[in-house]
């Protein structure tokens, strides 16, 4: 039996590409990104930094080895939709308990295949990230351009996806204490620091600084999250009222953000680092890490004067910046994920680094 394409992207560029739906059958206006990982769609899929993103693969074949329990980023997947060359939706793989199709059709996530994606992919790098609206075949082009074009994206993503309420994690006579400011945060880094000796208390991204200080923690984690950092200007604030009183961590938006709280700028990339592949240069050491990637915004280097700030890290790429630091207020950030997972393992020693600051900060 031959199937008949029935879903479709719309450009507001006015490009259409036409292909078969797996997933939810929804129809919504999002951001179109691409990513070039390999593998661990399953973390992609839930990593809340893609809240409100259609995510276009390079790679070629999807959902092959299905869904684990154990390996998802948050609990409720808050991506746009995905895009994919080929779907596969009969996984080989003894971990697996559920299609990628399935927990798309769970969780409203709308999914399409067949699609030219190198095209699509080319189209991103050339021009940009842009909005696109994913919806039947059946929608006439030009209705499904109006409704791209007039659509505005919402800015609010940070307050849908962080936790309502303060939890904890890890063992309560830890030796390090950590509150993390959690703006849409990978499920990863909590093991990550639970892994190396602490408790760590989750916060909604908008608790202030006196609460977090009020919990009398050894170290404050900012996390990932989705969208703009000029976005969250009650994150910014906390962050200015803690910068000099307890170390200071950041990825990925926490890092952007933990600039903006100490003056610097950030602006918007053509179509982003999304990725397990991307170069950087450790300025202090010469050493090169290979880094997994997911952000849209970067740090203007122009605007780190009078900051405090330095430039730690550098991406080969495009030599934008991918770490900071502030030696006097014990803080530091870096805009990759050291705790990708799967991804390159290059970076856990950050972890370490933050391990540090605190038994200084402990012993001083």
């Amino acid at each position: 039996m031959i199937l008949k394409p029935d879903r479709k992207i719309i450009l507001e560029t006015g490009e259409e590409f036409v292909g078969f739906g797996f997933g939810a059958k929804v129809d919504r206006v999002l951001e179109i990104v691409f990513n070039t990982s390999p593998v661990g769609y399953q973390e992609i899929l839930s990593d809340p930094s893609y809240t409100d993103q259609a995510v276009v693969f390079t790679y070629p074949l999807i959902g092959n080895y299905g869904m684990a329990a154990d390996d998802y980023e948050t609990a409720t997947p808050t991506i746009g939709a995905l895009v994919v060359r080929e779907y596969n939706d009969e996984p080989s793989n003894f971990r697996a308990e559920r299609t990628l199709g399935e927990v798309m059709e769970q969780y409203g996530i709308p999914g399409i295949s067949g699609v030219d994606t190198r095209k699509l992919n080319r189209l991103i790098r050339d021009g940009g990230s842009r909005k696109a609206y994913v919806c039947s075949a059946s929608v006439p082009r030009d209705e499904g351009l109006r409704i791209a074009r007039e659509t505005a994206l919402p800015r609010d993503a940070v307050s849908r996806v962080s936790c309502r309420a303060p939890y904890e994690v890890g063992e309560a006579g830890a030796r390090f204490h950590v509150v993390a400011v959690d703006c849409g945060m990978k499920t990863n880094i909590v093991r990550s620091l639970v892994a190396r000796g602490c408790r760590v208390t989750v916060v909604p991204w908008n608790t202030a600084a006196e609460t977090i200080l009020s919990l009398s923690p050894d170290g404050v984690f900012l996390s990932n999250g989705p969208g703009d950092p000029t976005d969250v200007p009650e994150t910014v604030a906390t962050v200015k009222g803690l910068r000099g009183r307890v170390p200071i961590f950041g990825i990925c938006l926490g890092h952007q953000i933990l600039s903006l709280a100490c003056g610097a700028a950030t602006y918007k990339l053509k179509f982003g680092h999304r990725g397990g592949n991307h170069p950087v240069l450790d300025l202090g050491t010469g050493k090169i890490e290979i880094s997994s990637q997911n952000h849209s915004y970067a740090v203007d280097e122009s605007s780190l004067s009078g900051t405090g700030l330095t430039v730690t890290h550098r991406n080969l790429l495009d030599g934008t910046v991918e770490g900071v630091a502030c030696k006097k207020d014990g803080a530091f950030s870096v805009q990759y994920h050291p705790e990708s997972a799967p991804g390159p393992r290059d970076s856990g020693h950050l972890f370490d680094r933050f391990i540090t600051l605190m038994e200084s900060k402990k012993n001083a």
